[in-house]
């Protein structure tokens, strides 16, 4: 059976018999060493190149196969059934070499790949790094009426009385809570710093008591006002989310309260 290839499209003599199984549809482990050796002879019959050290390995191969070849011709005697097959060896060195070279063509994509990426530094002009966008407070809470928070702050009071065990919290001295305001104004714009952007339910839930409640609720509302935070409420169910948009801490007495 004749076959026409070109000696640059292998890499040596077991490629060009991967080739040969492949374009004959044969499976690996059942080779047709006759037919296989055959046109193996005749590819290397045709080859014009000239270095001995190419020649040499497709001739290895050529007398590997010629043995195989004739091991398989002869007569198997009775007592040499169980001999392993001739072809075996070659089996194994068609399969490894198929195993590496499927890996080199994958590493060889990814090379391919990787070269068309690349990757840089940021270089963010001073300019707009230190950009600062202008707040107008009005239009901040345009749309947020005193309807509106006091809603939100009875559902946020009535969420908090529900986490309260009705047996338990009857025990105990009912006392005066005292909460100062200055400093509870300086812990939430530190509260902000920390988290830059959280929930109002997230900070009241990290309050102590009503009054506490009403205390940073009353700060928040503040530093809305002041515009040093950034709110927003996709509908008016949802919770609100709060950003703290400055960059440092400001002092009761700064505000005039």
């Amino acid at each position: 059976m004749a076959i026409s290839v070109k000696l640059e499209a292998f890499e040596g003599p077991l490629d060009l018999l991967l080739h040969l199984i492949d374009k004959n549809k044969i499976n690996i482990y059942d080779i047709p060493i006759v037919m296989i050796t055959d046109q193996y002879l005749e590819y290397i019959q045709g080859m014009q190149e000239k270095n001995m050290d190419v020649m040499s390995e497709f001739l290895l191969m050529a007398a590997t196969l010629i043995n195989i070849k004739s091991r398989m011709l002869l007569p198997v005697e009775e007592e040499d059934e169980e001999e392993t097959d001739p072809r075996q060896e070659l089996v194994d060195r068609l399969l490894e070499y198929k195993m590496y070279k499927y890996i080199s063509e994958e590493l060889k994509d990814m090379q391919e790949g990787a070269s068309k990426a690349c990757f840089k530094p940021p270089t963010i002009p001073e300019e707009i790094a230190d950009f600062k966008e202008e707040i107008d407070v009005n239009e901040l809470i345009a749309d947020l009426t005193l309807g509106k928070l006091h809603e939100i702050f009875k559902s946020l009071m009535k969420k908090q009385e529900d986490k309260i065990d009705p047996i338990r919290s009857k025990f105990g001295k009912i006392e005066n809570e005292e909460v100062d305001f200055t400093k509870k104004f300086i812990e939430i714009q530190e509260y902000g710093l920390a988290h830059k952007k959280f929930t109002l339910k997230t900070l009241i839930k990290s309050q102590h008591g009503k009054m506490e409640i009403i205390v940073a609720f009353l700060s928040i509302l503040e530093l809305i006002k002041l515009g040093r935070v950034y709110i927003e409420q996709e509908d008016g169910s949802d919770d609100i989310q709060i950003t703290y948009i400055a960059s440092d801490i400001i002092q009761i007495e700064e505000v005039g309260l």
